[in-house]
């Protein structure tokens, strides 16, 4: 095993003299699932529902790709924490907002391209049935 670690380290150091490019990372996390007070009605902003949260964070190169250290990369755990605490900390009447605060947190918290979030309630308070009503945000850092 320890020929193929040093092969494999071989490889890396010729592709990094030749000047290829590292690879652009993306850190996506599906179905966070978190309970908050989002909507128009006094019933969701009294009672609270389940709302679902798809994030994409574009990292860019990403320095954990050679140095396989968390602190060179997002942190997924964080992201989920950071999420659900601006989701806890007001109630918010739409969606768009919620998302938007998201992606705002994100990108002062973190040197990223990019971020979307896409937040979905899967049972929202509608008289016709569907199987969910979803927003999506992008923002690009400035």
């Amino acid at each position: 095993m320890d020929d193929e670690a040093d092969e494999f380290d071989e490889v890396d150091e010729e592709e990094e003299e030749e000047g290829h490019p590292e690879p652009e990372v993306a850190v996506e996390i599906s179905g966070l699932s978190l309970y908050t007070h989002v909507g128009v009605t006094p019933a969701e902003q009294e009672v609270g529902q389940r709302l679902l949260l798809d994030i994409r964070i574009d990292v860019g190169e990403s320095d954990a790709t050679l140095t396989d250290q968390l602190e060179d990369t997002v942190d997924y755990a964080q992201v989920c924490d950071m999420a659900n605490l601006v989701a806890q900390q007001r109630s918010y009447k739409t969606l768009e907002r919620l998302c938007a605060a998201i992606a705002d947190r994100l990108l002062t918290s973190y040197d990223v391209s990019a971020v979307w979030i896409k937040a979905a309630k899967p049972e929202p308070p509608i008289a016709l049935p569907v199987s969910e009503v979803s927003v999506e945000v992008w923002r690009e850092a400035e």
